[in-house]
């Protein structure tokens, strides 16, 4: 299966279309949303494209594709106007690999053994092998921090990568 792996939208509405552009366009089973989606928290700036509701409008329109991980800026009220399940943490089986999804505020926490780790929060890209678990973040859709680019992440078969808004890899692992 064909995932597509994004966090960190914050209510960017530009960065949202484009992602659910994406989406469509690349024939993926699910999004795998990784927490912060509608509101920029108080830590950040406001997202150029800032409009939750339309926000809201794009992603409900793909709610049956969407597995959605709460993240910290994440409040009751989103869960109320989004369609789609919202969960703390996951862990599931995708391509045959043992997966663990978290927003990644909490990452430090976390004891298990996982294939692959998928998280967000920094708004900084990583794929990094710690102790035989990859640890994958594709970095913020709309609010990059520390000179990356805007990311987005793709699960395909034994494949992940990290690419930019130019659908260029920024780095890439292989199961």
């Amino acid at each position: 299966m064909k995932y597509l792996i994004v966090t960190d939208i914050h209510g960017d509405a530009n960065s949202c279309k484009f992602i659910c552009d994406e989406f469509k366009k690349g024939n993926f089973d699910k999004m795998l949303l990784l927490g912060d989606v509608l509101y920029h928290g108080p830590r950040n700036d406001l997202p150029s494209g800032y409009n939750p509701k339309e926000c809201i409008k794009l992603l409900n329109n793909l709610a049956d594709k969407i597995i959605w991980i709460k993240g910290n800026c994440d409040a009751e009220v989103d869960e109320m106007v989004l369609k789609f399940k919202v969960n703390d943490k996951l862990d599931l089986v995708l391509n045959n690999l043992n997966v663990h999804l978290e927003h990644g505020h909490h990452l430090d926490e976390y004891t298990g053994t996982p294939d692959l780790v998928l998280y967000g929060h920094t708004h900084i890209p990583e794929c990094k092998l710690h102790n035989k678990t990859l640890y994958f973040n594709p970095g913020s859709i709309s609010i990059p921090k520390e000179n990356s680019s805007k990311n987005y992440g793709i699960l395909e078969e034994k494949n992940i990568a990290i690419y930019d808004i130019n659908n260029s890899i920024i780095d890439s692992f292989s199961f």
